[in-house]
């Protein structure tokens, strides 16, 4: 049987699409890393999203309305979205420290100058849970597509964000939880 050219076209892109179809893999999990678990990984720029400013609201046009984004969060509180995965992830204006947020939990990364020793190594990562359960870690946030934050306050997955010059307070909406964190002290409540 011979066939035509349209034909083998056709039949190879079939065959392509079946390849690249089977090379799919989704695994579940939130990865921690331990020291000596393989090589740095790798940093690679990430673009932020640009915000538009917005004009000042006038009286013919008031602008949006400055209600929360959750029914618990403070009136005026700038509303960060979830991406696709239900992650918040955020840097503080001086760079020196990034979290990633979600409905059940915060996790953030920095240099910390009194952080416990984790397997022989000083932590580099803390996280805290809606319930006020905090864990130290060593680990690195890779390539996550951060959104730097002002000093001001947010509301992201369920918990209300106050950044100030001396540190990034995180408390859940819900339970009240959360923790302070700057690179000289964290503390939790």
């Amino acid at each position: 049987m011979r066939l035509s050219q349209k034909a083998r076209w056709g039949l190879a892109a079939l065959a392509g699409s079946a390849l690249v179809a089977g090379c799919s893999t989704t695994i579940d999990g939130r990865p921690i890393a331990s020291p000596g678990a393989g090589p740095t990984e790798p940093t690679f720029p990430t673009s932020r999203p640009s915000r538009p400013t917005a004009a000042p609201p006038s009286t013919i046009n008031p602008g949006p309305p400055t209600t929360p984004a959750s029914p618990t969060a403070p009136v005026g509180a700038i509303p960060l979205p979830p991406d696709q995965n239900g992650y918040v992830f955020i840097e503080t204006k001086s760079g020196k420290t990034r979290c990633q947020i979600n409905k059940t939990s915060v996790g953030c990364e920095a240099a910390f100058t009194n952080s416990p020793i984790q397997e022989g190594e000083p932590a580099n990562g803390v996280s805290v849970n809606a319930s006020g359960s905090v864990q130290w870690v060593l680990g690195n946030l890779g390539a996550i597509p951060t959104v730097t934050i002002d000093y001001k306050t947010y509301d992201a997955a369920g918990w209300t964000i106050v950044a100030t010059t001396d540190g990034t307070r995180f408390t859940n909406n819900g339970t009240g939880h959360g923790m302070f964190v700057s690179i000289e002290k964290v503390s939790t409540f």
